[in-house]
C-alpha cells in the first residue's frame, strides 16, 4: 500500500486535514498570517486545521466549498502543501503573495500574474529534471487576469522567478558565490522576468505532475503594501473559475 493511499484514509501528516475538509479550489499564500484575512473574504469559513507552518480554513464560494492554506516560505513547504491538499481532494491552486519587482516599470502595488516561472531552486528538481517547464495553467491563468481586469487594477501578465534564497538576492555580495548569484540575476532581468519570489514554480510543477491545475498571483513589494487588491482578486479569479467549472464530476 503507497504513502498516499494510507495517509488518505486519515488524518494528512502535515497539513492536517482529511480528505472532505478541503475545497477543490485552494488559495495558497505562504504566510499563516494572511490565511483569515482571505478567509473573510469567504462564506461561513472556519478553521479546519493548524499543524506547523501550515493553517487551513475552508467556506464557501458561489455555492462551491474553498480553501486556504499556509504554505510557510520556500519551495519544500510549498510542494507538500499541494501535494497532501491533492490528497485531501484539492485540484485546483493559486499561489497567493508578495514579491520583488524585477523591472523598472512595476510598480510598488502592481499585481503579477506568473503564466511561468524560472526553476532558481531544488526542490522542483527532486520531481523532474529542469528542462521540464514550471508553467501555470491557462484556465487559472486567464481568470486570475479577468479579475483584475475586472477591477480595473494595474497588473502585469509574464514570468517569475523562484529562488531559495532570500539573502542569496538582497545580499548578494557577502555570499561566497556572489559573482554566481549577481550574475543570474542580470540575466532574469534582461530576460524580462517580472518578479522574484519563493514558491510559485515549485507550485507549478508539482501541480503539473499531479494533473492539478495552478496559478499564481503577486503584489510587487513588500508587506508594508496594502494587500486588499491581491487577496481580493485572488477570490474573484476563483469565482470566475467555479462559473466556468460547472459542477464537479
Amino acid at each position: 500500500m503507497s504513502i498516499a493511499t494510507e495517509l488518505n484514509k486519515s488524518v494528512l501528516y502535515h497539513i492536517g486535514c482529511r480528505r472532505g475538509e478541503v475545497g477543490r479550489y485552494v488559495l495558497l499564500p505562504g504566510d499563516p498570517g494572511r490565511v483569515p484575512m482571505i478567509a473573510g473574504l469567504l462564506e461561513d469559513a472556519k478553521e479546519v486545521a493548524h499543524n506547523r507552518e501550515y493553517l487551513t480554513y475552508t467556506g464557501k464560494l458561489s455555492g462551491e466549498k474553498v480553501s486556504v492554506t499556509s504554505t510557510g516560505m520556500g519551495c519544500p513547504s510549498a510542494a507538500i502543501a499541494v501535494e497532501e491538499l491533492a490528497m485531501a481532494g484539492a485540484d485546483t491552486f493559486i499561489r497567493v503573495g508578495t514579491s520583488g519587482p524585477m523591472q523598472d516599470f512595476i510598480e510598488p502595488g502592481d499585481l503579477l500574474i506568473a503564466w511561468g516561472a524560472i526553476r532558481d531552486e531544488f526542490t522542483s528538481q527532486q520531481y523532474i529534471p529542469l528542462e521540464y517547464p514550471a508553467v501555470a495553467h491557462l484556465d487559472v491563468t486567464l481568470a486570475l487576469r479577468q479579475a483584475a481586469r475586472n477591477r480595473g487594477l494595474p497588473h502585469h501578465v509574464g514570468i517569475t522567478q523562484s529562488k531559495d534564497s532570500y539573502y542569496g538576492q538582497h545580499e548578494p555580495d557577502r555570499m561566497p558565490v556572489a559573482g554566481q548569484l549577481q550574475e543570474r540575476w542580470l540575466a532574469w532581468v534582461k530576460g524580462g522576468a517580472l518578479s522574484s519570489e519563493m514558491e510559485a514554480s515549485t507550485i507549478f510543477v508539482v501541480s503539473s505532475i499531479l494533473r492539478c491545475r495552478a496559478g499564481g498571483i503577486m503584489l510587487a513589494g513588500g508587506t508594508h503594501n496594502d494587500l486588499s487588491s491581491l487577496l481580493e482578486t485572488s477570490v474573484s479569479a476563483i469565482e470566475i473559475l467555479i462559473a466556468q467549472d460547472g459542477p464537479r464530476e
